[in-house]
């Protein structure tokens, strides 16, 4: 009998975790080994687990999708991260893929063909929402950014001093301004203001 397909969860609203959950585990090839509620959670869970298929919501408290997924392929290249969003520009689609994302599925299809999804992403092929059209990782790429820098720009985007930053990432405040700094010359912007605006624009980082 073949090993059932292990699935991670990430998603940071209860009661839409729970339905996910419920949709998977009717199907007697998949289990869901876990569950978590933000991306640093998603990570160590990732590290702990070895899922074949992380579910992951991209706008996560702290780290969105698109971070957290760097990290879990960082430590585990295998594993297979299915991406699912409420956004379809092009930007934010990209900046899945370019970490190494496996799908991005668009959370408000009423079809949302997520059990199909996982056992395709989960055999190596890559799932794509139909209403995205057609994307490749090097289409237009984003700005080449550090798994470090997108961290430092998605607190940026949260409202977070180069201090708190500082003390959320355990570096320094001057580290942290350093990052900032080549931030704002990678994304040619002038102040934190611009940054924000880019960084949303992009799909580089979400509000969430």
């Amino acid at each position: 009998m073949p090993a059932k397909i292990s699935v991670l969860l990430v998603e940071d609203h209860h009661l839409v975790r729970r339905g996910f959950r419920r949709m998977l585990e009717d199907e007697p090839d998949i289990v869901v080994v876990g569950e978590a509620s933000d991306g640093a959670e998603a990570v160590e869970k990732a590290a702990e687990l070895h899922p074949a298929v992380v579910v992951m919501d991209y706008a996560l408290p702290s780290m969105n999708g698109a971070v957290a997924a760097r990290h879990i392929l960082k430590s585990a290249p295998e594993t297979a991260v299915l991406m699912l969003s409420m956004h379809s520009e092009p930007n934010y689609v990209r900046s899945c893929l370019e970490a190494g994302a496996r799908g991005y599925l668009l959370k408000n299809a009423l079809d949302l063909e997520l059990v199909d999804a996982v056992r395709k992403v989960a055999a190596g092929a890559q799932v794509l929402d139909p209403r995205l059209g057609r994307m490749q990782p090097g289409d237009s790429p984003a700005p080449a950014l550090t798994t470090r820098e997108l961290e430092v720009l998605q607190l940026i985007v949260h409202g977070k001093s180069n201090r708190e930053i500082a003390i959320v990432l355990g570096v320094s405040p001057n580290t942290v301004a350093v990052h900032r700094a080549n931030l704002m010359q990678t994304l040619g912007v002038h102040n934190t203001a611009e940054l924000v605006v880019q960084a949303l624009r992009s799909g580089l980082a979400s509000i969430t």
